[in-house]
């Protein structure tokens, strides 16, 4: 019988934290789909992103088991430094090296120095849309530098790179050049889902939308609210999320106190990723006019509760409309936006009920998709 691949993971933050969002939940779907194939070591923060107290249902500086086999090292803060990963790779035992993002100091910059020792140990680098044009533009020179220092110093030479779809890849031999071996394999969805599409209630003339996303200019919520200022309609807008930036919070405080009588906008704080399914159920629409998602993990979960999106164009998911799950509008087009969740509201329980099934069965289709699942295994292959 084949031992089992052991596949060694850095990642800033991994569950219970839920705060760094799209990310702890690609590594936790890929993680249960994949745990049957390989054994999988985490090494993380003992912290959620944003926060300086240790995770309280864990031991930091072990070993800790976690669901599906898994062992999760929880770094403290006093021991987070070069000699801490140094020892960690010298003591663990592993095939494979999977690498979280691109600029993380002690996550992806440290092991991979103490890696290129390894000659014989196979790394992957997850991009993970940091080196998209829109990402590249945040923080533009300090990027650049560090792009020109890794080619100088051949850092990532001998990796190969995961890209979670042909754009993607791109933007990689864009950035470093085509000398990089890319593998793409598209992000996994949840393991766990609904069975069957919740019901909700849709009268006309009314309409519930929500957003699930940290409070950040590249998440767009101050578009959103500006959208919600045209229209005319009743609208309830309640969004969840973590605050990252306090100067665009106050921006987006300004508009929420200027909003018409028709459009009710409640903040209702960080939800954890567990209760994210119960909180797309309660919802007709999902509302994210984002800047860009390398693949948007919670516009797959409100497809998978039934909820159709109303989305920006800067993500890859494309040609909603035609699909009957919902739409993607080029952020030029604010008026468009406010006259979609207007229509929307005029929607009666029949109207809804069919947007919401096509929007319940795309996602099952995409679940039931086997070759997403064998891309992520050959890239430990």
């Amino acid at each position: 019988m084949d031992h089992k691949k052991k596949i060694l993971i850095f990642i800033d933050w991994y569950l219970p934290g839920f705060k760094a969002g799209g990310p702890i939940q690609s590594i936790s779907n890929l993680v249960s789909h994949l745990s049957g194939d390989f054994d999988f070591y985490i090494v993380t923060r003992d912290t959620d992103y944003c926060e300086s107290i240790p995770y309280k249902s864990i031991k930091s500086d072990d070993w800790n088991d976690s669901e599906n086999g898994t062992k999760v090292y929880y770094f403290s803060q006093n021991n987070l430094n070069r000699i801490g990963i140094r020892n960690l790779l010298r003591k663990t035992d592993f095939d494979v090296v999977y690498l979280n993002g691109i600029y993380s100091f002690y996550f992806t910059l440290l092991p991979l120095i103490y890696l290129r020792k390894k000659h014989n140990k196979k790394v992957v680098v997850a991009a993970r849309g940091m080196l998209a044009a829109s990402a590249l533009g945040v923080k533009k020179n300090k990027k650049s530098f560090f792009i020109r220092a890794v080619k100088i110093l051949s850092l990532f030479d001998n990796v190969i790179f995961h890209a979670t779809n042909e754009n993607e890849k791109n933007d990689i031999q864009n950035v470093l050049g085509e000398k990089y071996k890319i593998k793409v394999a598209a992000n996994l969805p949840p393991s766990k889902a609904y069975d069957t599409n919740p019901n909700r209630i849709k009268d006309a003339g009314f309409v519930r939308i929500v957003n699930v996303a940290r409070v950040a200019p590249e998440k767009n919520l101050l578009f959103a609210l500006k959208a919600l200022m045209l229209c005319r309609v009743n609208v309830e807008f309640d969004f969840y999320g973590p605050i990252y930036n306090q100067e665009y919070w106050n921006e987006c405080k300004e508009v929420m106190n200027n909003l018409p009588q028709n459009v009710k906008v409640i903040y209702k704080g960080s939800v954890e990723s567990e209760k994210v399914f119960d909180v797309l159920k309660e919802y007709h629409f999902m509302f994210m006019p984002t800047q860009g998602e390398n693949f948007g993990h919670i516009i797959l979960q409100s497809f998978m509760a039934g909820c159709p999106v109303i989305i920006s164009d800067k993500t890859p998911w494309k040609n909603l409309e035609e699909k009957n799950i919902g739409w993607d509008i080029p952020l030029n087009d604010i008026e468009k936006f406010a006259n979609i969740i207007e229509n929307t509201s005029k929607m009666n329980q029949d109207d809804f009920n069919l947007i919401s099934k096509s929007t319940f069965e795309f996602a099952q289709q995409y679940l039931d998709n086997v070759e997403i699942v064998n891309q992520s295994k050959s890239l430990f292959h």
